[in-house]
C-alpha cells in the first residue's frame, strides 16, 4: 500500500496567514493526513484547526515539529522574514516541506535553505503553480519541436497594481521569473534601471516593503536579462494608470513565430506561427493540456489545482529520490533574478549571474 504521510502546517493569522491555499491543499491528496497545525496567534490557530480537522494545534512550530514529526510541511505563510528559520527547522527535522513564495528575502537566506535541505537529504517544493501546468508542458513540447524557431526574445511584466515596481518584482515578478527559466534556461547576466517618482532611484527612496520582504526600492523598473546564444529577456512594471494586471504575461519571440501565456494552473496559451510578430499572416490558436488546438479536458480549478499538481510531484520526488519539478534551486534562482535589478541598477552596470553578492543589495548602499 501507498505510504501515508503525516503532514503539518506552519501559517501565521497578520502576517501571511495561509498563502494561497497551502494548507487546505492536503485535503484533496488520498495518501496524506495533516496531523497538526502551527500559528502563533490564538483565533487563527483555533480557526485553522477546525478548517483542516485536527485537534492538536501549537504556537510554536518548533514544538509542532519536535512532538508530531511530520513527513511533510507545508510552511505556507506569504510574510517572508521566518522563511528561512522554517524552512531550515523542518528539513533538520527530517520534514519536507512545501514552501510558499517568494522564497525568501537574500540570497545568503536562500543559500542557508538550499544546504540544510541538501544536508538533511529531504524536498523542497516552491509555490510556482504555473510551472506545473499541463498547458506549460504542451508548449514547452511545442516550443522543442521547433514551432516557434529559434526563440529570440522572452518578454514578462507584472501585475502593475499599486505594487508596481520593486514590490511588484518581488512577489509577482518570482512568477515570471520562474517561467522563463523554465521555458529558456538561466540567465547570465541582468542590465536593469529602476525609477521613483520619475527619477532615477536613489539610496534615499530604498523602503521597506510589505510581507516581511526586506528593502525595496522603486514604482518603476526594466531590467534585461542575457540568456544563452545570444537570446534577451525583459522584465517590465509600474504603477499602473490602466490595465493594471492584464499585462501580468509572459511572451516569447521566436524566428517563426510567437506564443503568449497568463499565469495560473490552466493559463490561457496561444501561439502564432507569424514570424512579422504582427499576428497577422496567421491566426492566433490556444493551446490546451491536450494540445495545440484541441479543446480542454480538465477543469479550471485555479491556483488550488496548481497546489494539487505540486504536492502529488512533491511526494513523487519522496519516493523516487528525486528533485520536484519546481525545487529549491528553482525558488533561489528566481530570487537572484529579482536581485541582479537591484544590484545592476545600484552599478549602473550589468552585473553576472550568479551574484557574488549575497545580501540583499539595497541593504548599505
Amino acid at each position: 500500500m501507498a505510504e501515508k504521510y503525516r503532514v503539518a502546517v506552519i501559517g501565521r493569522t497578520g502576517k501571511g496567514a495561509y498563502g494561497h491555499g497551502l494548507d487546505v491543499v492536503w485535503k484533496e491528496i488520498d495518501n496524506a493526513e495533516v496531523v497538526a497545525v502551527a500559528d502563533p496567534d490564538e483565533k487563527g490557530r483555533a480557526l485553522a484547526a477546525k478548517r483542516l480537522g485536527v485537534k492538536n494545534a501549537y504556537a510554536d512550530y518548533r514544538e509542532m515539529l519536535e512532538k508530531e514529526k511530520p513527513r511533510v510541511v507545508s510552511v505556507a505563510d506569504r510574510f517572508l522574514d521566518q522563511h528561512r528559520d522554517m524552512v531550515v527547522a523542518c528539513a533538520r527535522a527530517g520534514a519536507s516541506i512545501f514552501l510558499e513564495k517568494p522564497m525568501c528575502r537574500t540570497l545568503a537566506e536562500a543559500d542557508e535553505m538550499v544546504k540544510a535541505v541538501q544536508m538533511h537529504h529531504v524536498k523542497l517544493a516552491i509555490a510556482h503553480q504555473t510551472r506545473y501546468s499541463p498547458r506549460i508542458a504542451r508548449l514547452r513540447e511545442l516550443i522543442a519541436a521547433g514551432m516557434l524557431g529559434e526563440i529570440l526574445e522572452i518578454r514578462g511584466r507584472g501585475k502593475e497594481d499599486r505594487r508596481g515596481g520593486g514590490e511588484d518584482l518581488m512577489v509577482l515578478g518570482t512568477h515570471i521569473f520562474d517561467l522563463m527559466r523554465f521555458l529558456v534556461g538561466d540567465a547570465s547576466w541582468c542590465f536593469a534601471n529602476v525609477m521613483a517618482g520619475g527619477k532615477p532611484a536613489t539610496r534615499a527612496d530604498v523602503r521597506t516593503g510589505g510581507e516581511g520582504m526586506g528593502a525595496i526600492v522603486g514604482d518603476r523598473l526594466y531590467a534585461t536579462y542575457g540568456f544563452e546564444k545570444g537570446m534577451v529577456g525583459s522584465f517590465g512594471s509600474h504603477v499602473a494608470k490602466h490595465g493594471v494586471g492584464s499585462r501580468f504575461a509572459l511572451t516569447l519571440y521566436g524566428s517563426k513565430g510567437m506564443a503568449v501565456m497568463n499565469t495560473g494552473s490552466l493559463p490561457p496559451v496561444w501561439i502564432c506561427e507569424d514570424p512579422t510578430w504582427v499576428g497577422r499572416a496567421k491566426p492566433w490558436v490556444e493551446v490546451s493540456s491536450a494540445g495545440l488546438g484541441k479543446p480542454e479536458p480538465l477543469k479550471n480549478g485555479g491556483l488550488g489545482q496548481g497546489n494539487v499538481w505540486i504536492v502529488k510531484d512533491l511526494l513523487e520526488s519522496i519516493e523516487k529520490d528525486r528533485e520536484p519539478l519546481g525545487g529549491i534551486s528553482d525558488g533561489r534562482a528566481a530570487l537572484e533574478m529579482i536581485h541582479a535589478v537591484y544590484a545592476s541598477h545600484r552599478a549602473g552596470v550589468p552585473v553576472k549571474l550568479p551574484l557574488k553578492e549575497r545580501g540583499n543589495p539595497l541593504e548599505g548602499w
